[in-house]
């Protein structure tokens, strides 16, 4: 048990006047890592409110936050005829460290959580959110899978390998350096998709856009569409399909990179 670490914040602040409208930053913790020299890894999955994780030079994991209008379960008429709100102005929020695997616990379901976290440069990232809120990462290197709902995903000077996908929101990428020989994959339902790479890339693409344009300033060889043959002998069915991705090889090609939006465009930039 000596490897685990569990620090958990449930805070009962006594003036309801210390959480404004316009909520200031609040210190939550820092947790240190069982072996501070070495790579970790940060897991976040919350309902509401943003993500904000950037790189520093330390070799803790500090997390702070903000928060959002409570969500409303009863039209606004039904609680007044007088009556005083008296303000929720606690906090259940923790986080627990193993083998420098950080877990943030976040249990604030009737308030949007917007947590901003510190993280030493080579950190994997585990990070999702479903509702009011965008997801941000600056100069973290690492595997990166990275899911959101109702929002944007911005990776800015990062290195490393990504998952991204979204279903209303952009996604816009900045990689300064990637793993190399790691697939990755972009998607978005209603968004654009904005990745800039190295100029040295080399990858196998496969990219698809229903309602919009796909673009790169790569030379990409393009491969020529095939039809997909299914023939089923037991019902005597002969189907062929020509699908609708694009698929191409960058510098010679590499390992896969996907791309998939339904309504937006695709930008595949060089840096």
């Amino acid at each position: 048990m000596k490897n685990l670490k569990y620090v958990i914040t449930i805070l009962a602040l006594a003036m309801a006047s210390n959480l404004t409208a316009q909520e200031k930053s609040i210190d939550l913790f820092s947790i240190p890592l069982s072996n501070p020299n070495s790579p970790g890894k940060l897991v976040i999955q919350q309902i509401s409110g943003s993500i904000h994780v950037e790189a520093y030079e330390g070799k803790e994991v500090v997390i702070k936050a903000t928060f959002g209008s409570e969500k409303h379960h009863y039209h606004k008429e039904k609680r007044s005829d007088g009556m005083k709100k008296i303000a929720n102005t606690s906090l259940d929020i923790g986080a627990e460290e193993k083998n420098n695997v950080v877990q943030v616990v976040n249990e604030q379901w009737n308030r949007v959580t917007n947590l901003v976290v510190k993280v030493p440069k080579n950190f994997a990232l585990h990070l999702s959110t479903v509702n009011d809120g965008n997801i941000s990462v600056k100069g973290v290197n690492g595997e990166m899978e990275i899911s959101n709902v109702n929002g944007e995903i911005t990776l800015e000077g990062v290195s490393g390998s990504a998952s991204t996908d979204t279903v209303n929101g952009d996604i816009k990428i900045d990689f300064t350096s990637i793993t190399q020989g790691a697939n990755m994959a972009f998607s978005s339902l209603n968004g654009d998709l904005d990745i800039t790479f190295p100029s040295s890339l080399k990858a196998d693409v496969k990219a698809k856009s229903d309602m919009g344009e796909i673009f790169t300033d790569f030379e990409m060889q393009i491969a020529a569409q095939k039809p997909e043959v299914n023939k089923n002998s037991s019902s005597g069915t002969y189907k062929v399909k020509i699908e609708q991705w694009v698929r191409g090889k960058i510098n010679g090609g590499g390992p896969e990179m996907l791309f998939k939006t339904f309504n937006g465009d695709i930008l595949i930039k060089s840096r």
